[in-house]
């Protein structure tokens, strides 16, 4: 690899995405039907743009490209690649430890997006040997991996929250109380939703659901209920648009745990309360507001809830610790620590 030389004045990291089954960028991102990960990796990248220079692997991409989030290239480039400062690998910690093999020297984060299943129980042990760290997405990701792993195969772990846009806030759009929404992928718990829908239309029988499906996943989620509408792949700015509409989102699933939930964040932010099941996921860390936790097997609790939010819907706010700009400063000062360890890879050289 070749030696960099001070002349653009950005820091070089590249970040490996080997899960994506295509290339992603901003476009894509404003047009919806991207993840919360993909999502949220192209929010930080364009953030932390004006003083690092960003080169994205993409698996299932096929071409070059530029964009404001950075270089975009196919991951098979990845062995052509420039000696960055550092290596950012989404969610497959197995590849994180192949690239330590070839960077015996370069700071290594794995940016971990989920929960390990049962058959990476010996990751801990790896990441540990190989100095690997892992950047979780709130604090209660960070205490289920560290319980999962155990506190002798625990590497350095390391919590950076998913990125709320700065612009993000209540306005004066009307609500219509009869009006609830789901907006996640329906294996996040549609299926459930949609019986807890239809028990609470009993009581309020002109009550609607509506369904904003990312699209990326198809998934059986039984029978549809009367008086759920299915909007489709939303983009981002339409997403936003129903949530300040709604009533609530309307979330009490018990079985899919949110390792951040950005919707939820983002609901909250725009002053849309968010129903969730209490004590599932992150939920009580991105929820913070007791008022909007329900215990989901419960069908009275999720009753009465909606039922006082129809008369009389209490304020909600973004965490400020979500922004955009907080969570870039987060990784501007994990970057930065590991430049100061590795001085001789601060610079980049000109393409």
């Amino acid at each position: 690899m070749k030696a960099f030389r001070q002349e653009t004045g950005r820091v070089p990291v590249a970040i490996v995405d080997p899960c994506c089954t295509a290339g992603y960028d901003l476009p894509e991102l404003e047009a919806g039907g991207l993840g919360g990960t993909e999502a949220t990796v192209l929010r930080v990248a364009t953030a932390l743009a004006p003083r690092y220079d960003i080169t994205h692997y993409q698996s299932g991409r096929s071409h070059r490209q530029r964009s404001e989030a950075g270089q975009l290239r196919p991951l098979q480039n990845l062995d052509e690649a420039r000696r960055p400062a550092a290596l950012i690998v989404i969610n497959r910690w197995k590849v994180a430890i192949k690239l330590r093999k070839q960077h015996p020297d370069m700071p290594i984060f794995l940016w971990l997006h989920v929960y390990p299943g049962r058959h990476n129980r010996k990751m801990g042990a790896a990441l540990k040997a190989a100095d690997i760290t892992v950047i979780c997405v709130s604090n209660m990701h960070a205490r289920k991996l560290a319980e999962f792993l155990g506190t002798e195969d625990l590497p350095s772990i390391r919590v950076i929250y998913n990125p709320l846009d700065d612009d993000l806030h209540p306005d004066a759009t009307t609500r219509v109380p009869d009006r609830l929404l789901f907006a996640s992928s329906p294996h996040k718990g549609l299926a459930e939703v949609f019986r807890q829908f239809a028990t609470l239309r009993r009581d309020i029988p002109n009550l609607t659901l509506a369904v904003a499906d990312p699209g990326y996943l198809r998934w059986d989620t039984g029978p549809v209920p009367e008086g759920v509408v299915f909007l489709g792949s939303l983009s981002h700015p339409a997403l936003i648009r129903q949530m300040r509409r709604a009533l609530c989102l309307f979330y009490p699933q018990t079985t899919f745990a949110e390792t951040f939930g950005l919707v939820l964040a983002e609901a909250n932010a725009v002053g849309t309360l968010v129903l969730v099941h209490d004590g599932l996921g992150a939920n009580a860390e991105i929820v913070t507001d007791a008022d909007q936790r329900v215990d989901g097997h419960d069908p009275a609790q999720i009753l009465s809830r909606i039922q006082a939010w129809r008369r009389a819907a209490p304020p909600v706010m973004a965490n400020p610790a979500f922004r955009l700009s907080r969570v870039a400063e987060d990784w501007e000062q994990l970057l930065e620590c590991a430049r100061a360890l590795r001085p001789q890879l601060s610079v980049v050289e000109s393409v």
